[in-house]
């Protein structure tokens, strides 16, 4: 009992932590500039049409949840950060479209089973530290022969490699949490979504981003907009070496990533995911 009780709190402190790193900086604004059209990619793939029920694992500021609404749907956009669910509030009132928006766990959802047609989540599960409860809850809410669709970062990609570069100024995880670039990779998806899920298509693609004209105009960007860039930098501030070093390390990644025609536009790959809930 006492065990339970003090993963349950461990628990709710780590999802806390989480909570308040996505509020730092200004996610919505960064989604909305640099990766609106992955959240039009990921309902275009789905299929996502007027009359059907979509839940938003993890939605964020509503980078796929609003173009759902716009297609018609019926919506519920979920996230564990409030603030960023404010942001998608008044970003769907400007879009014209009403949506639900509720502050939950990806790793709790609460929601009946086979609440949904479509369930999914755009670079936003993957976020969650416990995969295999996460996977769980997506099947859990899905009806049967609904859809289950994911777009998450590679670990080979930009974004995948950024937090490789950053993970080793990153206070250690505690145990448990599992790397959010895992969602990247094939294998790793068909194992965490197994057999609740049939016709499973999976492909790599890129997203071309121009927003940048230097890597350093990239690495302040990011530095002072998206939440776990922050956050770490934060860790090493009273360590001026550590800090210049974690400077220099994501400019090299930028300036490695770059067109070589030197225009910093650079390429970001991810995976697109979807399959059909068997059941």
């Amino acid at each position: 009992m006492t065990e339970a009780i003090g993963a349950a709190e461990a628990d709710r402190a780590l999802k806390s932590r989480h909570r308040a790193m996505w509020a730092l900086g200004d996610y919505a604004a960064l989604a909305s500039e640099l990766i609106p059209a992955l959240g039009r990619r990921l309902v275009d793939a789905c299929g996502i049409g007027a009359g059907q029920r979509v839940l938003d694992v993890a939605a964020g500021a509503g980078n796929a949840a609003i173009p759902a609404a716009l297609a018609g749907a019926e919506v519920v956009a979920t996230d564990l950060t409030p603030a960023l669910l404010e942001r998608g509030r008044q970003a769907a009132e400007e879009s014209g479209v009403r949506l639900e928006w509720r502050e939950a766990d990806a790793e709790q959802l609460p929601f009946p089973d086979a609440a949904f047609d479509t369930v999914m989540s755009c670079v936003g599960v993957m976020f969650a530290p416990h995969h295999e409860a996460t996977a769980a809850e997506l099947l859990r809410v899905c009806r049967p022969g609904g859809t289950i669709g994911l777009i998450n970062w590679t670990p080979q990609g930009f974004i995948g490699r950024m937090f490789a570069v950053m993970k080793p100024y990153a206070p250690t995880p505690p145990p448990g949490a599992q790397p959010p670039p895992l969602w990247g990779d094939e294998a790793y998806v068909r194992e965490l979504l197994g057999e609740g899920v049939s016709e499973l298509g999976m492909r790599r693609e890129m997203l071309r981003v121009e927003s940048f004209a230097t890597p350093e105009a990239f690495r302040d960007y990011f530095a002072t907009r998206y939440g776990p860039a922050i956050a770490v930098y934060r860790g090493v501030a009273d360590d001026p070496g550590r800090t210049a070093a974690l400077d220099r390390e994501l400019a090299d990644l930028a300036r490695h990533h770059g067109d070589p025609s030197g225009s910093g536009a650079m390429d970001w790959e991810y995976l697109l995911a979807v399959g059909r809930r068997t059941g």
